[in-house]
Formats: C-alpha cells, structure tokens, sequence
C-alpha cells in the first residue's frame, strides 16, 4: 500500500483533548477503509501566517499512514466536512523516516535551550558609544 503523511490543522478554541481526539478520529477513518496508520504526533497550537476564519492559530496534528488512496481520499473529505478541521493536506511520500518529524525535533531543541548556534552576541562590533555605524556618512540638518 502507498505511504502518505497528513496534516490537519484544527481551531484554536479546541482543547488539546479534543484536538488530539481528531487525531484518533481520523486514525479509525483510516483503519476502517483498509489502511492503517503508523505513527502520529500532536504539534500543539501554532501562529499561522495568515487567518483562516478567522483564526489567527490553530490546532497541528500530523499523521503518517500506510493506506489505499481511496481511505485518503475519504478521510480527506470527512475532514473537510468536520467543523473544527480548517485544513487537511495529503502528501504521498516514498518512505516514512524514522524517529520524530522535523516540528518535534525544533521544539525538543527549543525546550533545551541549547542556543550554540548564535555565537557569542556580547560584543556588537567597534559602534563606539553612540552607536554610529561609520557606513552612513554625516547626517544633514533635516529641517
């Protein structure tokens, strides 16, 4: 059977329990078409770059399932017919990569606090006091 990922994203107003009750939702929509899903994660309430009706966040659930194209297709039109899923997006893949998706790591590195990748942010350069960047030149009277 073809692999695929899927992410839904739910309304903001959503609890975590029924966000991630979706999740479970659409896992038997998947299972009871003949397909089966292989691992899943919540992602938590994220800033979206742009409203969909009118909600500025939402609710991200990821899934990676191992199912026909037709247990796709209905769980797609189901999730489209749901009222708290704003958006649903398929994407068939070739093979599923181990361990957690790229979203998890992001926020297992964030929750360390491991910021080795911004070097040392104490000297600021040769601004001198008043902070002149030197590349300006001279300010004319704007009046």
């Amino acid at each position: 059977m073809p692999l695929y990922e899927h992410v839904l994203i739910a309304r903001q107003d959503l609890s975590n329990a029924q966000a991630e009750g979706l999740i479970e939702h659409f896992s038997t929509v998947l299972a009871d078409n003949g397909g089966k899903v292989v691992d899943h994660e919540y992602w938590g309430v994220k800033t979206m770059a742009y409203k969909i009706n009118k909600n500025r966040k939402g609710h991200y659930a990821y899934l990676r399932s191992d199912a026909p194209s037709a247990a796709v297709q209905e769980m797609e039109r189901l999730a489209r017919l749901h009222d708290d899923v704003m958006r649903v997006m398929s994407v068939k893949v070739d093979a599923h990569e181990d361990g957690p998706s790229v979203q998890m790591q992001k926020r297992d590195e964030r929750d360390r606090g491991d910021r080795g990748d911004r070097g040392d942010r104490g000297d600021r350069g040769d601004r001198g006091d008043r902070g002149d960047r030197g590349d300006r030149g001279d300010r004319r009277d704007r009046r």
